[in-house]
C-alpha cells in the first residue's frame, strides 16, 4: 500500500489533469510510469491495498471515500478546474453524478490499460480501443503461476492424505498413480481450463472445467493403462477427477474480467454441491470395490 493522498507528477500547476486511481502500490507504480514525463496530478484514494478494478466492486473504490479524499486533500484549492480522470475499471463503484453533487467535481471515465493515459490525455478522448478490456491466452496464462502457488498449501497434505490412504488399501505403486491423478486433475483445472476457456463448451465455469476434467481423465485412462484399472477404480476417476478440476476451474472466475458477483454464487450454489456429490459417490465406488470385491 501506498498513503492515500494527492501526489504530483512532474511539476503540476493548477490546470494541470487530475488522474484517480488506489493505493494498490502496483496499480499506483504502473500509474506513475505510464505519466512519466507529464505534468500531473495523481489523486491515490484509500482502498485498504486492493487494485482498483476488485475495490470498485467492494465498494472502496467509490464515491465516498472519492469525496472524502478530495476534501482531504484540499484538491479544490490545489487546482482550478472540477475534472477528475477515473479509470473505467472503477466505474462500477462511483456514481458520477453524486461525485458532482456532493463536491463539486465532474467525473470522466478514462481508459482501461494506465498505458493508454498518454494517448488520452493528448487527444482528450478514448478511442474504442481504449476502452475495450480484452482477455488473451497470454492474459490468463500468466496468472496460473500464481493460482498454482495459493492452491500449493492445501493441495499438498489432501494429495499426501490420498496417497496414505491409497498405500495402505493398495501398495505403494496405486497410491503413487492415485497421488500424481489427483495433482493432474488440479493442474488441469488451474491451468488447463483457464488457457482453454474460449474453446471449452459451455458458459459456466464448472461446466468447461468438468469438460477439460473429463478430457484429461479420457487421456489418463488411455495412456496409462486404463484398461487394467478395473471398474470402480474407472468410475471413481471419471466421477473425482473431473469435478476437482471443475472446482480449480471456477475458482478460476476470480482472476476473469467479465464475471460478476451475483453470477459467480449462482454458480457456485449450483457448482458445488454437484461436485461435492461427484467425490462422495468416488469415494463410496472405491470403498465398495475394495471391500465387495
Amino acid at each position: 500500500m501506498v498513503p492515500p493522498g494527492l501526489y504530483a507528477v512532474g511539476e503540476p500547476d493548477a490546470e494541470a489533469p487530475v488522474v484517480v486511481t488506489a493505493n494498490y502500490k502496483m496499480s499506483y507504480d504502473i500509474v506513475r510510469r505510464a505519466l512519466s514525463g507529464r505534468d500531473v496530478w495523481l489523486l491515490v484514494l484509500e482502498t485498504y491495498g486492493i487494485n482498483v478494478w476488485c475495490a470498485a466492486g467492494k465498494g472502496t473504490f467509490g464515491t465516498g471515500e472519492l469525496v472524502r479524499r478530495i476534501a482531504a486533500s484540499g484538491l479544490a484549492q490545489v487546482v482550478s478546474h472540477r475534472r477528475l480522470i477515473l479509470p473505467i475499471l472503477g466505474a462500477a463503484g462511483v456514481a458520477a453524478h453524486r461525485v458532482r453533487q456532493r463536491s463539486g467535481f465532474e467525473v470522466v471515465y478514462a481508459t482501461v490499460r494506465a498505458d493508454d493515459l498518454p494517448a488520452y490525455l493528448d487527444q482528450g478522448a478514448a478511442t474504442p480501443a481504449m476502452r475495450e478490456l480484452r482477455f488473451t491466452w497470454y492474459d490468463r496464462l500468466v496468472l496460473v503461476p500464481v493460482e498454482l502457488v495459493l492452491a500449493a498449501k492445501p493441495v499438498a497434505p489432501a494429495t499426501a492424505l490420498i496417497y496414505l490412504a491409497a498405500r495402505l488399501l493398495w501398495g505403494a505403486d496405486a497410491a503413487a498413480a492415485a497421488a500424481l491423478s489427483v495433482l493432474g486433475a488440479v493442474f488441469t483445472g488451474i491451468a488447463v481450463g483457464p488457457v482453454l476457456l474460449p474453446l471449452l463448451p459451455g458458459r459456466s465455469f464448472a461446466i468447461k472445467g468438468a469438460v477439460a476434467g473429463g478430457l484429461y481423465c479420457a487421456l489418463l485412462y488411455a495412456l496409462a493403462g486404463g484398461a487394467n484399472w478395473g471398474g470402480a477404480a474407472t468410475l471413481a476417476s471419471f466421477l473425482a477427477l473431473p469435478a476437482v478440476s471443475s472446482f480449480y476451474t471456477l475458482n478460476f472466475t476470480g482472476c476473469t474480467t467479465y464475471t460478476s458477483k451475483s453470477g459467480v454464487k449462482k454458480e457456485m450454489r449450483l457448482g458445488l454441491p454437484i461436485m461435492a456429490g461427484a467425490l462422495g459417490a468416488a469415494l463410496i465406488v472405491v470403498i465398495a470395490g475394495r471391500f465387495l470385491a
